[in-house]
């Protein structure tokens, strides 16, 4: 029987000419024997303009909605993940090679593991990469590390919420994606971390393509109040989370 990982990905207008860049970071990932992956391709809206740059493959379905942002056409899409594992992977970005079978094998070796991140490096326009400083070590991530570090570092995650790979349960018993105009990604991110064991790969697993249209380039993302007002529920949200002391997995792990 072959078991299927679910890559999930939102998609509007502007952004709709870079699908066949990560289209071709996916299709040349290579899976374990009896592993598949199928693309869902969410459009925030319902024009005319994303279509034609949808690739045609019986591994991609793509579906269009009322707008609401990048997070709510995430979670929808989750309606039709009927996989194991969702992979995260916006439309302007691109998967690095291996980066699938990687995550795959950590939450496939250890039952306690829930999430994984990876290694990110900026693609620039001029088609060059740049990485930074300030990855964890490789190997597990136990609860609250994340959060404790975005707190003390001016809301700055250590792991990248864009290289997010999940068990699907635990995704959707989460609620999916924030309802938040911007940094939904990383309270999912949060919200994981304070209820499960992650996992940091320190090879890279994603090319994060810097654009003038991109969604975190616009002023509205850093307008002070606003950014406040997200990284205030964001917490909240976390931190309620961590107070239940409610943990995946429930049962043993052996």
């Amino acid at each position: 029987m072959t078991r299927r990982i679910i890559v999930v990905t939102a998609v509007h207008a502007p952004s709709a000419h870079f699908l066949p860049d990560a289209y071709k970071s996916l299709r040349d990932q290579e899976l374990p024997e009896g592993w598949e992956w199928h693309w869902l391709v969410q459009e925030d809206g319902e024009g005319d303009q994303v279509a034609p740059h949808v690739p045609r493959d019986e591994r991609v379905t793509f579906r269009q909605g009322r707008r609401g942002g990048p997070g709510v056409a995430r979670t929808i899409a989750l309606a039709h993940a009927d996989g194991e594992y969702v992979k995260v992977l916006d439309a302007d970005d691109r998967l690095a090679p291996g980066v699938l079978a990687r995550d795959l094998a950590a939450l496939e070796t250890d039952r306690s593991i829930g999430w994984a991140t990876s290694r990110v490096l900026d693609l620039l326009p001029d088609g060059s990469t740049a990485g930074f400083p300030g990855d964890p070590g490789p190997g597990p991530i136990e609860r609250g590390e994340v959060l404790d570090f975005w707190r003390a570092n001016g809301f700055r995650a250590s792991v990248h919420p864009a290289t997010l790979f999940v068990r699907r349960d635990l995704l959707v018993a989460l609620g999916g994606w924030m309802a938040l105009p911007a940094s939904e990604d990383t309270g999912l991110l949060l919200a994981l971390n304070s209820v499960a064991r992650g996992w940091f790969s320190a090879e890279v697993g994603l090319h994060y393509r810097k654009w003038e249209g991109q969604v975190t380039g616009q002023a509205a993302h850093v307008d002070a109040a606003e950014r406040d007002a997200r990284m205030a529920v964001v917490e909240a949200r976390a931190r309620s989370l961590g107070s239940f002391q409610w943990r995946y997995p429930v049962g043993p792990t052996d």
